[in-house]
């Protein structure tokens, strides 16, 4: 993982190093990732729950709330295996109820080979999370600084004053 992000560290562009400099920055304040809090709020909210469909609901719930996407449609998929794994045993499907689960484990591996996703490539998604979110931010932080740029043009005090171009402003030239 570190490895991964001493990669990014080496691309130039604003939004590598703004996500670059968050990670470190959470990093060294032993603050979670905002994958990190995506996993631990999976492992709170699903520790206590007996089948895999409210599992999968729950899932689904969580994404939605932190704003995520499904854009390949997995959640479908899997709703799909976890039915039919369910009606070839018969009965819902309990998650301590290892042979059943084996079985749509098996199902979930054919749904990742169709869609391309690979364990190994783990990382990578986690940093194209990262680097969604710093993007979000730094949106926000434009528009932000754009409305205070167009609030301070309004005051009479600095009717005179030439209005920077907001992409020369840099981030990177302020820490």
């Amino acid at each position: 993982m570190r490895r991964h992000w001493e990669y990014l560290g080496r691309r130039r562009s604003p939004l590598t190093q703004m996500t670059l400099l968050l990670f470190l920055s959470m990093q060294r304040a032993d603050l979670f990732s905002e994958s990190q809090r995506i996993q631990y709020t999976i492992q709170t909210r699903t520790q206590d729950i007996p089948d895999a469909r409210t599992y999968l609901l729950i899932l689904k719930d969580i994404r939605i709330k932190r704003g995520l996407t499904d854009d390949l449609c997995a959640e479908a998929m899997m709703m799909n295996a976890l039915d039919k794994v369910e009606k070839e045993i018969k009965k819902p499907l309990l998650r301590n109820d290892k042979k059943s689960m084996a079985l749509l484990t098996a199902e979930f591996d054919k749904i990742n080979k169709k869609l391309g996703i690979r364990k190994e490539g783990l990382p990578k998604y986690e940093e194209q999370l990262e680097l969604k979110i710093s993007k979000a931010q730094l949106e926000e932080l434009k528009k932000d600084a754009l409305e205070a740029m167009e609030t301070q043009k309004k005051r009479e005090e600095f009717k005179d004053e030439a209005m920077p171009d907001v992409k020369s402003l840099d981030i990177r030239n302020f820490l």
